[in-house]
């Protein structure tokens, strides 16, 4: 494990700023830090392809982008899923001279140094996927080739954690894949013990698995293993993603949990039910720019920026170090009149700002105003009947009893108990996920019975409800 440093409580302005993050473990075993000892927010994009697809230029945009919107970590593949072995980058490299792990190509590697580089001006923390899945055995093959074994993924560890030792990155192994058997286990050890010894043990390690289940899932607790990542995935809207996030967090010893990949907005619901992903299968259901046309192929229709949205409050109010926003058309790197790995509705630039990714610089500014490092998920604050589908209410505490956090998917009354809360003075808002606007609530008092109505009530109109202890309000 990484050493854990101190805390220090300490709030920072929604700025991305050009330095190292160096991200350690907070004390409590939930959350992140940076050498500061400042609470970092976990705000991630799957940018899978990025390295692979993208020329500097459009690299460029894309980080400057995101850095605007107040993402904090950009999740890539070096050896991505999209035959990244074999066919080349934006620049015609390949990655390895002779498909070799131990004979990397300096061009192909120069590339990505310059993607690393830029985002970590701009204050992006890179979370490098070195490899995704497919490249190594699984019970779910895909582009591969099969080209890793116990020491030429050591010997790639090392290499690309000495390259990028004085990076801001963390890694993640794994890459949408559970773990077959003992031999790929091994495997799997040997690069994170590369990267170690690469980069002199700097770097926070974690692992993607597969659709719907957690690393704690596909592993069983290595030493790397700094911090657990599941995957929600793409099944349903009002997926239960806190079920994930409580189970993580009951392990012992704790760690930090974070939703690296939830369902993306604009993919669609279920995606692997309706297509076999053979070429030419919608040949004559897309428009001229390459995009899903017929949109009825899908009956469960497409997520949306409100259906994202839901599911960030839901897993942050679960007790989540962070969350990843992902859009399907990003992830992928889709490119106006190119065949499409699963239908989108746009191109990736076309993606870029669309309403769920906007609205992800009001979730961190909403918990950025507040310690988030103190949230303790606490069901037992809602007396309304509150059952586990579209209607679900998300209540936390802070561990002071200093703010209580409600959010409401589908706005209605609420009925809260306050009496755990500190203070004769409380001070209240609802906070609009849409826009970060604020409107102000009247007289709190503590209470074992406080009812409360949102502001709206139409569709797609979710609320936050906010309440604080006055005393405690920093300015």
């Amino acid at each position: 494990m990484k050493k854990i440093i101190g805390l220090v409580i300490c709030f920072f302005t929604f700025l991305n700023l050009g330095n190292a993050q160096d991200l350690r473990i907070t004390p409590n075993g939930r959350y992140f830090e940076n050498s500061e000892g400042e609470p970092f927010f976990w705000l991630g994009d799957t940018a899978w392809e990025l390295f692979h697809r993208l020329n500097q230029e459009e690299a460029k945009l894309y980080l400057q982008t995101r850095a605007k919107q107040g993402f904090t970590v950009i999740q890539a593949v070096i050896l991505a899923e999209r035959d990244g072995v074999k066919t080349p980058n934006a620049n015609g490299n390949l990655p390895f001279h002779n498909l070799d792990p131990t004979q990397p190509n300096e061009a192909y590697f120069a590339h990505v140094d310059f993607i690393i580089e830029e985002a970590n001006r701009l204050g992006l923390t890179m979370g490098i996927l070195p490899t995704w899945g497919d490249k190594i055995f699984s019970a779910n093959p895909g582009a591969g080739p099969l080209i890793f074994d116990s020491v030429n993924a050591k010997t790639y560890g090392r290499f690309l954690g000495e390259r990028y030792r004085n990076s801001d990155l963390v890694w993640i192994l794994g890459g949408d894949r559970m773990v077959a058997n003992e031999e790929v286990a091994q495997i799997w050890d040997a690069m994170a013990k590369g990267l170690e010894e690469g980069d002199e043990n700097r770097h926070l390690t974690t692992f993607h698995p597969r659709g719907f289940s957690s690393s704690s899932d596909a592993l069983d607790n290595p030493e790397w293993l700094d911090f657990n990542m599941y995957q929600s995935g793409h099944e349903k809207k009002f997926l239960e993603v806190y079920r994930f996030a409580r189970k993580d967090l009951a392990l012992r010893p704790q760690k930090p949990t974070v939703d690296g990949e939830p369902a993306y907005e604009d993919i669609p619901v279920k995606f692997w039910k309706y297509m076999t992903f053979k070429s030419g299968e919608f040949a004559d259901k897309v428009d001229e720019k390459g995009n899903i046309r017929d949109q009825s192929v899908f009956p469960e229709g497409f997520f949306t920026g409100y259906d994202v949205r839901v599911l960030a409050y839901w897993d942050m109010l679960a007790g989540v170090a962070g969350y990843t926003y992902g859009n399907n058309a990003v992830w992928q790197m889709h490119m106006e009149g190119e065949v499409f790995v699963i239908p989108t509705l746009t191109d990736w630039k076309g993606a870029l700002e669309r309403p769920g990714a906007e609205s992800m610089k009001y979730f961190r500014r909403f918990f950025e105003e507040i310690n988030f490092t103190k949230i303790i998920s606490n069901q037992n604050l809602i007396l309304s009947e509150n059952p586990e589908n579209e209607d679900q209410i998300r209540a936390a505490i802070a561990s002071d009893g200093s703010y209580v956090i409600v959010y409401l998917a589908k706005p209605r009354e609420v009925k809260l108990d306050l009496t755990e809360m500190t203070g004769d003075k409380l001070q209240g808002i609802w906070y609009n996920p849409r826009n970060g606007k604020k409107t102000a609530i009247k007289k709190l008092k503590p209470s074992s019975s406080l009812s409360l109505q949102p502001p709206t009530s139409g569709p797609e109109e979710d609320w936050v409800l906010l309440i604080q202890d006055k005393d405690q309000i920093k300015d």
